[in-house]
Order: structure tokens, then C-alpha cells, then sequence
């Protein structure tokens, strides 16, 4: 009897021990596969907003009122544009995802062209915000001396408008078939060559603002022209055949579905803008714009590595919805948050750390350099809150995109930003920064607290989401949106 016990528990141990090596192989698999995704889309992502950064830089060290100016631009028009291209765009993140799941490859490339129609003429509708600058900022109650310059510096912005069109669309076409690596060493050069050209037309040839955006937008369509090649000059075979009719059938449903997407992500970008707007009704306005964007703009910029594994996990989550797999979507979801927190951590420290010498890489104004060593303990909390809250984002689109269009779980979602932001973070910024004379550190308080709420209410709607359930209405989205390839249409007239 004895001996069988001991039998027993030998056996159990054996198991624990192959369960342990068995899950730390799946872990190590796992993790391969999202940094397959993440580390081209991260690379791409921190270089091409690294750009934006870079310009800024250039521009701090021209003068205040040059980089107030870019900064209320790019933090309001362009951020409030980028949201609406980015939130329609991860519609076709999803979509090309579950179909490269699915095997349906020649669907992908048409779901490309269909992108480039509904984002195209949302962009060209979108255009007139860029010729009407300075009204708008003097409407708003905006300094004249900013508002004015406003209006030279935006049209600088229109040919980004468009690069975003088909930057976006293009990485994520891309990279849900796991040929994203091209994209970020295209990034990267671009970046490389932005640095590079701002260095002689700012500094050299002493060109200023439009030396600064004239790099930005050469470096930024160069990086566009080179994918356009790769996806044309065949390398695409699977997935790109060529321009098609049927790109124009079936616009509605995406159009519909993009318009759900860009309304959650718009929500938290123009979060981010109106704090901005917000910052030039205080006193010293110049000042008060520079520091709170320039903070922004590097918390924005480690956002990318989030966005990064925000789009590893839309992949990595859309691809097995497409096979059926709902077991291989939880286990994804619990890798892709651990290591995403882990590198958030990292940054955390190294922001707290270094945090105070941040302000000189983009201005030698000793008055912008306090205010934005002030918030540095703050941007490290936001930075940490990143790697959190961006994830979860890229679960939450792929929960109410699994559900039928109109199903009005997009709504429920848009309810929550609504509440986090704009009924708890803008108040209390305001009160804070105005009321309680916080000023800048006020504003930014109050956007924590906003993203902080957010982040708790994703991470329970994530917690009770029904994979299992997500997997089926996949499946059926797929069968209903289905073209037929052409192979498959010339085997079902053979059978015939």
C-alpha cells in the first residue's frame, strides 16, 4: 500500500515537472511568435514618430514660438486627424488578420485597396482644417502671435495627411501576414536620412521651419515609395493581385466598422489634444504649450513600443481567431500583457532616472526646461500606464469586431472613454490646473487619473470576455465577407 502511494506520487511529480517544461516550451513559442510581429512594428512605429519628434527638436532650438506653434499643430490637428486614419486603419488590421488565419489570402490585398478608398476621401474631407489654422486657433482663444503662425506651419502638415493614408494601411497589411521586418528598416533609414537632412537645411543652409518640415515630409513619403515597391515588385505574391473591381464591392460594412474603430481611438487621442488647447489659456501660454508637448510628445513616443504590442496582439489574437483556436487566444493574451508590462517597467525607471535632462534634447530655454523637469515623475507614471492600457486597447478591438456590425458593443466601449476622459480626466485636470493653480503638473494629474479608470474598466471587460464565442462569430464574419479566389472559382466549375 505504501509503495503504491509513493508509486503515486512519483507519477504526480513527473507531471508537474512536464507540465512546467511544456508550458515554459509554449511560453518561449509564444514569445517568438509576438516578437516576430512586434519587433518590425515597434521598430517602425518609434522611428516614424520618431521623426515628429525629431522636427520638433529642430524647431525648439529655432525659438519659443516656433515650437509652440508646431507643437499646437501637431498635437491638435494632426493628432486629432491621426486618429480618425488610425482608428478606420485597424479595421484592416483585423480583417487582413483573421484572413491570413483563415488561409484566405487573396482576400487581403483587397482589403488593402478597400482601405485606401474609405481612408483617402476621409482624408480629403478632412483637408480644409489645414488651410483654415489660424481662425480656427483665434476662434479657439488662442494667442495671435501663435495663432498666426499657425497658419504657414499647417500646410507644411497636408503631405503627412496623405503619407498617413497609405503608411498606415500598407504596415498593417503587411504585418499581418508577418512581412512587416520591411517596414521598420524602412522607417528606420527614413529616420536615419530625417536626421541627416534636418542637420543640413536647418543648420547648414539655415532654412529654419522649412528646412525642419521640408526633411520631414521628403523622408516620411521616401519610407511610402519604398513599400509601394515591395508590394508591387511581387513580393507580396500570396496576398497582392494586382488592383481589383472588387475593392468597391462591400464598402459600407467597412466603413462602418472602421467609423466604430476610429471613434474609440479618437476618444483618446483628442483627449491628449484638448489637454494642449488647454495648456494655452494659462499664463505664459508659450511656456505652458512647449513643456506639456514636449512631455506628451516623448510619452507619445514611447507609446509606440506599446502600439507596437498592441498590434502583436490585434495579429496574434486575429489569426487564431481565423483558425478556431480559442485556447491558443487566452494563452496569447496573458504572454503579450506580461511582457508588455515588463518593458513598461523598464522605461518607468529609466524615466524616473534621467527624467530631469529630458527637456534639453528639445530646448535650451531654461524657463521650458523646469516646467518640463516638473513633469517628469508624472510622464514616468503615464509611460508605465502604456504598456498597460495600450494591450488591453488592442483586445478591446478585437472583442467588438468579432461581434456583428451593429451590435452595439462599439458604443458601449465608446461610453467608457467618454466617461474616463472627458467626464473625470478634463475636469480634474482643469480644476487642478486652474482652480487649484497646478497649472501644466494640474492637467497632467487629471489625464492619469482619466487613463488609470480607462485601463481598470478594460481590464475587466477583457477579463470577462467569451473567447470561445469570439472564435464563432469570426468564423461566420469571414464566411459572409468571403470572395472566392480564383482558383476556387475555376474548381467549382470543374466540379459543375
Amino acid at each position: 500500500m505504501d509503495d503504491n502511494l509513493e508509486q503515486t506520487f512519483l507519477t504526480h511529480g513527473e507531471e508537474e515537472e512536464e507540465d512546467k517544461t511544456d508550458l515554459k516550451r509554449r511560453v518561449w513559442i509564444e514569445t517568438k511568435t509576438i516578437w516576430r510581429v512586434a519587433f518590425p512594428s515597434m521598430l517602425a512605429r518609434v522611428t516614424s514618430f520618431g521623426m515628429i519628434v525629431v522636427t520638433q527638436s529642430f524647431l525648439g532650438h529655432i525659438g519659443k514660438v516656433e515650437l509652440a506653434t508646431y507643437a499646437l499643430v501637431q498635437s491638435i490637428f494632426v493628432r486629432f486627424i491621426n486618429g480618425i486614419l488610425i482608428g478606420m486603419s485597424s479595421a484592416t488590421e483585423t480583417l487582413c488578420g483573421q484572413a491570413f488565419g483563415a488561409g484566405q489570402h487573396h482576400m487581403m490585398g483587397i482589403y488593402l485597396q478597400r482601405s485606401w478608398i474609405v481612408d483617402g476621401l476621409t482624408a480629403t474631407i478632412l483637408l480644409p482644417v489645414f488651410f483654415f489654422a489660424t481662425p480656427i486657433f483665434k476662434l479657439l482663444g488662442q494667442e495671435d502671435e501663435i495663432a498666426d503662425a499657425a497658419g504657414t506651419i499647417s500646410l507644411w502638415f497636408i503631405p503627412m495627411l496623405y503619407y498617413m493614408v497609405f503608411g498606415l494601411t500598407i504596415q498593417m497589411y503587411l504585418q499581418a501576414q508577418l512581412k512587416n521586418l520591411i517596414v521598420g528598416w524602412l522607417s528606420a533609414a527614413s529616420f536615419v536620412l530625417h536626421l541627416l537632412l534636418s542637420w543640413i537645411l536647418v543648420y547648414k543652409l539655415n532654412w529654419g521651419v522649412a528646412g525642419a518640415m521640408g526633411s520631414l515630409n521628403i523622408c516620411s513619403w521616401a519610407m511610402v515609395l519604398g513599400e509601394f515597391v515591395y508590394i508591387f515588385g511581387g513580393w507580396c505574391p500570396n496576398t497582392w493581385g494586382g488592383f481589383s473591381k472588387a475593392a468597391f464591392y462591400d464598402l459600407l460594412p467597412v466603413v462602418k466598422l472602421s467609423m466604430a474603430s476610429g471613434l474609440m481611438l479618437c476618444l483618446e487621442l483628442w483627449y491628449n489634444a484638448i489637454l494642449v488647447l488647454l495648456a494655452g489659456y494659462m499664463k505664459n501660454a508659450t511656456i505652458a504649450i512647449d513643456a506639456f508637448s514636449i512631455c506628451l510628445n516623448v510619452n507619445a513616443w514611447e507609446f509606440m513600443i506599446s502600439l507596437g504590442f498592441m498590434g502583436a496582439s490585434i495579429v496574434r489574437v486575429a489569426n487564431e481567431l481565423g483558425r478556431g483556436n480559442a485556447k491558443a487566444v487566452k494563452f496569447s493574451i496573458k504572454t503579450i500583457m506580461s511582457t508588455s508590462v515588463c518593458i513598461g517597467m523598464v522605461f518607468f525607471i529609466l524615466c524616473l532616472v534621467f527624467g530631469g535632462q529630458i527637456s534639453y534634447l528639445f530646448t535650451s530655454d531654461e524657463q521650458v526646461a523646469e516646467a518640463i523637469s516638473s513633469l517628469s515623475t508624472l510622464l514616468a507614471i503615464s509611460i508605465l500606464f502604456n504598456s498597460i492600457q495600450t494591450v488591453l486597447s488592442g483586445f478591446i478591438y478585437m472583442f467588438f469586431e468579432g461581434i456583428a456590425i451593429g451590435a452595439g458593443f462599439q458604443s458601449m466601449v465608446a461610453i467608457v472613454n467618454l466617461g474616463s476622459y472627458y467626464a473625470v480626466g478634463l475636469p480634474l485636470g482643469a480644476v487642478l490646473g486652474y482652480v487649484l493653480h497646478l497649472q501644466v503638473r494640474g492637467l497632467w494629474i487629471g489625464m492619469l487619473c482619466g487613463v488609470a479608470l480607462q485601463t481598470f474598466i478594460l481590464a475587466f471587460i477583457v477579463w470577462r470576455t467569451d473567447w470561445d464565442e469570439q472564435v464563432k462569430k469570426a468564423s461566420e464574419r469571414l464566411s459572409r465577407w468571403l470572395i472566392k479566389s480564383e482558383a476556387e472559382n475555376n474548381q467549382s466549375l470543374l466540379q459543375a
